[in-house]
């Protein structure tokens, strides 16, 4: 097992959710945190607790950031007006990796990250290779020509457990992708609930 995809099982494992919805999640099987005593730890969460789960469900969700990484990009969030959950989550989906694992060119976030890094991906006809690039509206995301014929490529567009939300517009047959906005929270499609509401009150408080 790679360490990503010991890592994606791990934090599936921690949260006691399948967060990307995936059929080989192990939490499919055992419903159980991780560890020895991982059956017996269902105690009820302090408001703190369920704030950092919160925080760290979103955090890992789009492929483990950093705290440095995501505390920078909440910050921002809290800076520009309007609800600053909503905002936070606008801001992660303007990811490059995560355009990208909407997009269905990968299978994982975890993949897009990789995929974004090896330099297999272009915005608006120039490779760009940091996977926190921030995208804009109208901003076209390709697979480069070189890489559209990729196992890995081919595999994720034709994968059924998930679509791609109206935010993005994606032509398979060509491996391109437009940005069309910014999502609020109600239009990212993820396969358990996601509180920023929680995580706006976990940085509030600490």
């Amino acid at each position: 097992m790679t360490k990503r995809t010991s890592a994606k099982h791990k934090i599936d494992r921690r949260m006691g959710e399948n967060i990307w919805g995936r059929p080989k999640s192990p939490v499919n099987r055992r419903e159980y945190g991780p560890g020895q005593h991982g059956q017996r730890r269902k105690g009820k969460l302090s408001d703190f607790g369920i704030q950092l789960r919160a925080k760290q469900k979103l955090k890992g969700y789009y492929g483990d950031l950093t705290e440095k990484q995501f505390r920078r990009i909440y910050s921002e969030a809290e800076r520009v007006s309007g609800d600053t959950g909503e905002n936070l989550v606008g801001l992660l989906e303007r990811r490059l990796d995560a355009v990208v694992y909407r997009a269905k060119f990968v299978p994982t976030v975890f993949a897009a990250r990789q995929f974004v890094n090896h330099g297999h991906v272009k915005v608006n006809g120039k490779r760009v290779n940091i996977p926190s690039y921030r995208v804009k509206e109208g901003d076209v995301i390709e697979v480069r020509d070189k890489s559209k014929q990729l196992a890995v490529v081919i595999e994720a567009a034709a994968l059924a457990e998930r679509d791609v939300p109206d935010y993005i517009d994606v032509d398979h047959s060509k491996m391109t992708a437009t940005f069309v906005r910014a999502p609020g929270l109600g239009d990212v499609p993820y396969p358990v609930v996601m509180e920023p509401n929680l995580v706006v009150e976990f940085y509030a408080k600490n």
